[in-house]
C-alpha cells in the first residue's frame, strides 16, 4: 500500500508514523513544502522569549533526538521529500504533481492520500503591510527573524495586531524580551474565545503589567522609510518598531479545491468522522480540516495541534482498517498570561443562546485551595448550562489560581453529557494542598442548580452597572464587613454587613427591588435567603460579587 503523507509539521507525520506501527510493509511519503518537520508551533512565542533556548528543542523528542528527515527514515520508517510542494492531485489516476527544489516536476503515485496541509496566516490587505520588520508567526523561519530583529534593539516599541491566543501569548514574549507593547484587537475585547466580563479581567491583568490593550479599535496603514515606524488607527497613532499580525489563520485548503473536494461552510475540507473527504481514498486532517462541535453537531473550525494529533490517528487507523473515528470537539483551549492562566471550554454565553440554548449562567470567583493554604490563588470561573435539560454546556476560567484542572474536568463532562446535578456530585480528589473541600467548580455547578431550582435569583455584574448608570431605582446592597469596605466598594451600594441584615432589614424599602453581593456573593446569597424569608418579593443576587465588578471601585 503506498500512502502519500502532504504536510509535515503536526497531522502528518502523525499519521505516518501511526500507518507505519500498524502496516508495516506500507511504502509511506511525507511531502512537506518547507525545512522543519514535526515541530511544536505552539511553542513558538516560548522560543521567542528565551523559555526555549533553541528552536531544535520544539523539533526534538522527549528523549532529544530531532525529528528530521533522517529521524524519519531510521527511526519510523517513513521517506520525507522536505523543501517539496505538492502542486496538484489527479485523483482519476491516484496522482500527485510535486514541484522539487530545484524547480523541477515530479509525480508520485497513491493508495491513499493524506491532506495535512495546515492554515496560513491571515494577512488583510492593510497600506503598508509590507514593510519590513512587520511579521506573522507561522513557523519556526518567522520566529528566527522576530528573535534576530529583537536582538538589534532595546526597549522596542512592539505593536501586536490582534488579541486572540496568538496574539497574547506573544505580548507576554515581548514583554520578556523588554519591549513596550501595545495590543490591538478590532473587536470589542481580546481573547474573543472568552465571554466578555471574562475576558476585561484578562485586560486588566495585562494592563498591570504595562502591556496598552486597545480593543474596538481599527489598523488602517502601517507608515516608515522602508521599515516600520508606526501603526495607523481610527484611534490615533502608535510608535512601532516591530510589528506581529496576529489576526487568525484560514485552513489551507487550494491543493483540495483544485482536485474538486468538498469544501464545507467553514471554509475547510470536509471530512467525516473517519476523517475521510468527499473522495474516500483522500483523507484530511490537522488545521486544513473541518471539525464538528460535539454540543451542537455542527461544522466549525478550530486548529489546535491537540487535535491535529488526535485526528492524525484516526486517519491512519482508518487506512489500515482500525475501527476508530473522531467524535468532534468542545473548542477547548488554555494560555499562560504572565501569572494569570486563561482557559475555556464547550459554547460560550452568546453561543449557547445562538444554538437555541435556555442559557443559564453562574459566576464564581474563590480561592482555589483553601484558604488557610499559603499557595491559595484566586479563580474566576464562569459556568454555562441550558435549563431545559440541566446539562453543563461551557466552562471558563481565568486567574492566577489552578486553571487547567477545572477546565479539563468540564470538558469531560461535557463530552459525556452530564447534568450540572450529575457533575455537582462528581467524586474528585480531596485534601487541602490541591483544592478546597468542595471544589471550585463544583461549587459552581451547585450555585446554578440554585438558579434553575429557584432558590437563586442572579444578575451578573454588567447589567447591575448598567442600571446604575440608567438611573434605574434599586437597593444595591453590600453586605461585606466593615474592613472589607474600607479596602474598596461601589459608589451607590448600601451597606449593611450580613451579620446585621436581619435587625436592620427595617433600613431598606420593600417596594424596591434589592440586589445584594460580597467579595464573591455567597453571604450576596444567604443575605437574599434573609430578605425572601421576611418579605421581600425582588431579590437578586449579583453573579460574582465584586471581585467580578466591570465598573470603577472606589479605594480608600
Amino acid at each position: 500500500m503506498k500512502v502519500v503523507v502532504i504536510g509535515g509539521v503536526a497531522a502528518g507525520p502523525k499519521t505516518a508514523s501511526r500507518i507505519r506501527r500498524l502496516y508495516d510493509t506500507a511504502d509511506v511519503t511525507v511531502v512537506e513544502k518547507g525545512e522543519f518537520l514535526s515541530y511544536a508551533g505552539c511553542g513558538l512565542p516560548y522560543y521567542i522569549s528565551g523559555m526555549v533556548d533553541c528552536q531544535e528543542a520544539l523539533r526534538s523528542t522527549p528523549t532529544g533526538a530531532v525529528r528530521d528527515g533522517v529521524f524519519f527514515r531510521n527511526v519510523k520508517d517513513v521517506h520525507v521529500m522536505n523543501h517539496t510542494e505538492a502542486t496538484a492531485i489527479d485523483r482519476e489516476n491516484k496522482r500527485v504533481t510535486l514541484k522539487l527544489e530545484s524547480g523541477e516536476t515530479k509525480n508520485l503515485d497513491y493508495d491513499k492520500l493524506v491532506l495535512a496541509t495546515g492554515a496560513n496566516s491571515f494577512i488583510p490587505p492593510i497600506p503598508g503591510v509590507e514593510l519590513e520588520n512587520i511579521y506573522n508567526l507561522k513557523d519556526i523561519h518567522d520566529a528566527d527573524a522576530i528573535k534576530e530583529t529583537l536582538a538589534k534593539h532595546q526597549a522596542l516599541n512592539a505593536v501586536i495586531v490582534g488579541g486572540g491566543l496568538i496574539g497574547v501569548e506573544v505580548a507576554e514574549a515581548f514583554h520578556e524580551m523588554g519591549c513596550r507593547i501595545t495590543v490591538v484587537e478590532f473587536l470589542p475585547n481580546i481573547l474573543p474565545m472568552m465571554d466578555p466580563e471574562m475576558a476585561t479581567l484578562v485586560e486588566g491583568h495585562f494592563e498591570a503589567h504595562g502591556v496598552r490593550i486597545k480593543t474596538s479599535t481599527k489598523v488602517t496603514a502601517f507608515e516608515g522609510n522602508g521599515k516600520v515606524e508606526k501603526v495607523i488607527t481610527d484611534q490615533g497613532e502608535i510608535p512601532a518598531d516591530i510589528v506581529i499580525m496576529a489576526v487568525g489563520v484560514r485552513p489551507a485548503t487550494q491543493l483540495a479545491i483544485d482536485a474538486g473536494l468538498e469544501i464545507g461552510p467553514t471554509r475547510a475540507i470536509a471530512v467525516n468522522d473517519r476523517m475521510q473527504t468527499s473522495d474516500p481514498n483522500i483523507f484530511a486532517a490537522g488545521d486544513c480540516a473541518e471539525k464538528t462541535n460535539i454540543i451542537t453537531g455542527k461544522p466549525c473550525y478550530v486548529p489546535l495541534g491537540s487535535t491535529a494529533n488526535k485526528e492524525g490517528r484516526v486517519a491512519a487507523n482508518t487506512i489500515c482498517e482500525v475501527p476508530d473515528s473522531f467524535p468532534g470537539v468542545l473548542g477547548s483551549a488554555i494560555c499562560k498570561i504572565f501569572d494569570f492562566s486563561v482557559g475555556r471550554t464547550g459554547l460560550g454565553e452568546k453561543e449557547a443562546r445562538d444554538a437555541g440554548y435556555d442559557v443559564v449562567t453562574c459566576q464564581a470567583p474563590a480561592p482555589d485551595k483553601p484558604h488557610f493554604i499559603p499557595s491559595a490563588k484566586l479563580l474566576y470561573l464562569k459556568l454555562i448550562a441550558d435549563r431545559k435539560t440541566r446539562k453543563l454546556l461551557g466552562a471558563q476560567a481565568t486567574g492566577m489560581g489552578v486553571v487547567d484542572r477545572r477546565i479539563d474536568i468540564a470538558a469531560t463532562a461535557i463530552t459525556t453529557g452530564m447534568t450540572v446535578d450529575q457533575f455537582a456530585q462528581l467524586d474528585l480528589s480531596y485534601a487541602p494542598p490541591f483544592s478546597p473541600a468542595m471544589d471550585n467548580i463544583l461549587a459552581a455547578a451547585n450555585i446554578l442548580r440554585n438558579k434553575m431550582d429557584g432558590h437563586m435569583e442572579g444578575i451578573s455584574p454588567s447589567e447591575v452597572c448598567a442600571m446604575l448608570e440608567e438611573g434605574k431605582s434599586f437597593t444595591f446592597l453590600d453586605v461585606r464587613t466593615p474592613d472589607e469596605l474600607e479596602q474598596m466598594r461601589i459608589e451607590g451600594a448600601v451597606h449593611i454587613p450580613l451579620g446585621a441584615v436581619r435587625r436592620r432589614m427595617d433600613e431598606l424599602d420593600k417596594t424596591k427591588p434589592v440586589v445584594a453581593f460580597c467579595k464573591i456573593s455567597l453571604r450576596g446569597y444567604e443575605a437574599a435567603l434573609i430578605l425572601k424569608q421576611a418579605g421581600f418579593t425582588d431579590v437578586k443576587v449579583m453573579d460574582g460579587g465584586i471581585l467580578m465588578w466591570p465598573g470603577e471601585l472606589i479605594r480608600d
